[in-house]
Order: C-alpha cells, then sequence, then structure tokens
C-alpha cells in the first residue's frame, strides 16, 4: 500500500467520495442531507488518497479550521479493504502533514451510527469534546480532538 498526498481535484478522490457518499446515505437516513452541506470537496488542498496494488482503495482530508487546528473530513475505506489498518495510515498521515502545516490539533466530526470511526478515532489518541460548530446541539454527532506533536 502506499498514499499519496494531493488535492480534491486528484481524480481517484472523487470517485472514494462517491462510494463515501452512498454509505453515509444508507446510515444516515434522513440525517444524511444535513451531514452532506458540511462535506464539500470543491477547495480541498490536503487530501491523502491510499492505494492498494495501484487501486485506490481509501481517501481522507484536512481543511483549515481556526488558528492552529485543522478539521480531518472525507474519512472513507472501501468496505473490502476494511480492517487492515488503512484508515489508521490515512489518519496518521493526514495528521503529520497538519503538524508539518503548523497546526498543533485536529478536530473531527462523525456521526453516532459510525462505531467502526468512533473506534479508530479513540485507539488513534481523539478524545471526545463537545460538538463544534455546525454539529452544536445535533445529538448524533461526535466531535473529537487530538492535540498533535510538532
Amino acid at each position: 500500500m502506499h498514499l499519496l498526498r494531493t488535492t480534491s481535484e486528484h481524480p481517484d478522490f472523487k470517485p472514494l467520495v462517491a462510494q463515501l457518499d452512498a454509505y453515509l446515505t444508507e446510515v444516515d437516513g434522513e440525517d444524511h442531507a444535513f451531514y452532506d452541506q458540511y462535506n464539500k470537496i470543491d477547495a480541498l488542498q490536503h487530501v491523502v488518497v491510499a492505494y492498494h496494488q495501484e487501486a485506490p482503495v481509501g481517501c481522507g482530508a484536512i481543511k483549515p479550521f481556526q488558528e492552529g487546528t485543522a478539521e480531518v473530513k472525507r474519512m472513507y475505506v472501501h468496505p473490502e479493504q476494511r480492517g487492515h489498518g488503512i484508515a489508521r495510515q490515512i489518519l496518521a498521515a493526514l495528521e503529520t502533514w497538519a503538524s508539518e502545516l503548523g497546526y498543533s490539533s485536529c478536530i473531527l466530526e462523525t456521526g453516532i451510527k459510525q462505531t467502526a470511526a468512533v473506534s479508530l478515532y479513540l485507539n488513534s489518541g481523539y478524545i471526545r469534546i463537545p460538538n463544534y460548530g455546525p454539529y452544536a446541539g445535533v445529538e448524533n454527532s461526535l466531535c473529537f480532538e487530538k492535540k498533535l506533536v510538532p
């Protein structure tokens, strides 16, 4: 497996996001439209695409949130590739990139129904924080933060 740093314009990123959105539409049900408005990819400058045997199998991105904080977005691994540590590698690569860009922490939001994602984040050193920004007061959202080591 190898990881590629790119932008949201990369042709392998867009199909992965389409797969992610299809999955989230199913998992989130009627709540999907609310979350979808905060997941636009048209201007992401820091995207990681994971490849297994030259095929794109996963992705993730970071974007500026506020001074010193990057937000992790669009984390996804193809279902057939899950359980092999790919998401953990993507997340670690995003954290490294964020640190290189001068961020001191990463935050993220995930759905309460996405138990595998919650486990990934907790096992990767993220701690639960109060829901931020558009997720404040949203019962189905869980927000996390990790302080980055410079």
